[in-house]
């Protein structure tokens, strides 16, 4: 994407977006809602046409050689487009005659995906019979009987259960090896940070950072925390933590507390001090350095904070 911009009206979807993805990476792509991830996917499928600069696939323009770029494509989308009415395996042909690929090849190919995503046995079964593990998993199938060089996956985990969260990890992993670019949007941090190579913030069109997930943590080394839980706890327990030396914000997450600071080793001493005045044990104790969401707050500005909490959107 060179130069990139895309307009609505009045609305200024993406302002001057300039990336590329090498071949055989996997590229995550994140942001806040409304940011322009969808946009951009539109954009580079050859969807919407951009109002300014240029977008490249395999060095075909995606406006000018629309069909040509869409043949080394498979697109995932958010939403699932299986048919409910037929069954896993007339949507596998569907979508392979879709894409052009020969009955023999096809075939083969539906078996081999549907295998693969652990379908194989429920291929007969009308797709409304599905769960929506299942379904998703379907679609993600769909999407690659055409054995594509790039694959734009949209959401691909979202809402799905831990078994079909494991097998799509997999399935990405896979294609790398095998040197199929990933181009991923996700609202899911952490998938993206165990996923993907690259990772690009988009915010308010523009984009704010890219880079491998390390090196975007290592921008903002300031970022430590103090992990711990312990063997008991009450409603008072994150007010006393927010009273100790060199802690500057305390967030509750499950049975855990996460204190921040730019001096772990003092908190340390302290928590154990207030363990101790508390007649209660330390459970588990952990030192972080700053994590892909602290990146993700800082770069776009999104934060929200409830009874402490603070969450991503």
């Amino acid at each position: 994407m060179k130069h990139l911009s895309k307009s609505f009206g009045e609305i200024r979807a993406l302002s001057d977006v300039s990336f590329e993805v090498s071949e055989g990476e996997a590229f995550g792509f994140l942001g806040p809602n409304g940011a322009g991830k969808t946009t951009t996917i539109r954009v580079l499928t050859g969807i919407s046409p951009p109002t300014e600069g240029e977008a490249k696939v395999f060095g075909l323009d995606v406006v000018r050689e629309t069909i040509a770029a869409r043949r080394t494509m498979g697109i995932v989308a958010e939403t699932s487009n299986a048919y409910d009415d037929l069954s896993g395996w007339r949507n596998m042909m569907f979508s392979a005659e879709l894409y052009g690929v020969s009955r023999s090849t096809r075939e083969k190919r539906a078996q081999e995906l549907l295998e693969l995503f652990g379908l194989w046995e429920r291929r007969d079964d009308k797709a409304r019979t599905y769960s929506k593990g299942m379904k998703r998993r379907l679609t993600i199938a769909m999407g690659l009987v055409n054995d594509p060089r790039l694959l734009f996956l949209d959401e691909p985990t979202s809402g799905l259960d831990v078994q079909s969260n494991l097998i799509i990890r997999d399935v990405i992993r896979d294609l790398n090896s095998q040197k199929v670019t990933v181009f991923l949007t996700t609202h899911n941090i952490e998938e993206a940070n165990l996923s993907c190579d690259r990772v690009a913030i988009i915010n308010k069109g523009r984009i704010a950072a890219i880079d491998s997930p390390e090196r975007l943590k290592g921008t903002i080394q300031s970022v430590q925390s103090v992990e711990v839980a312990f063997e008991s706890s009450s409603a008072a327990t994150i007010d006393s933590l927010r009273t100790l030396a060199k802690v500057s914000e305390v967030r509750k997450e499950g049975d855990k507390f996460r204190l921040f600071t730019d001096d772990p080793p003092t908190v340390i001493e302290a928590v154990y001090s207030l363990a101790g005045a508390k007649g209660t044990r330390i459970v588990s104790l952990n030192t972080y350095g700053p994590s892909l969401e602290d990146v993700f707050i800082k770069l776009t500005g999104l934060e929200k904070h409830a009874k402490g909490v603070s969450t991503v959107d």
